[in-house]
């Protein structure tokens, strides 16, 4: 569901020049051509997973019984949208907003628990921040 809203700002990351990619850390079956059709932009995968740090944050099988996750997930399923349960399901994820050289993260969104996605107009915010490498 955040995918299909993030590629929903891919116009206007176009029009200001900045790129839209998703860094997804396996492909196990279909998962990549299953998550196509719902992101707009370039996606890498990172196999050893560096992208997501030495410390990566895992919600352990608990995380199923918070009322939160629970409400993101029947949001997702409402929406058309749904998940697998196929390859490592406990690492949370995020959105960034990286500008180039040392303007660095200008917006850093993690998830909390699953699902928690990032507000589409806050994103927008930080990539207008973005100044252009020279």
């Amino acid at each position: 569901m955040e995918a299909s809203e993030l590629s929903s700002l891919k116009p206007e990351l176009e029009k200001l020049g900045v790129p839209l990619v998703a860094v997804v850390k396996e492909d196990i079956g279909t998962e990549l051509q299953d998550f196509r059709p719902h992101f707009a932009g370039d996606i890498y995968i990172d196999e050893k997973k560096h992208f997501y740090g030495p410390l990566q944050r895992k919600m352990g099988g608990m995380g199923f019984f918070r009322l939160g996750v629970w409400q993101n997930f029947m949001r997702a399923r409402r929406g058309g949208h749904q998940g697998n349960m196929i390859g490592e399901g406990f690492i949370l994820g995020g959105v960034f907003v990286i500008g180039p050289g040392d303007q660095g993260i200008l917006l850093e969104h993690r998830e909390k628990e699953f699902g928690d996605k990032v507000n589409t107009a806050v994103v927008l915010e930080a990539v207008k921040k973005i100044i252009p490498a020279k």
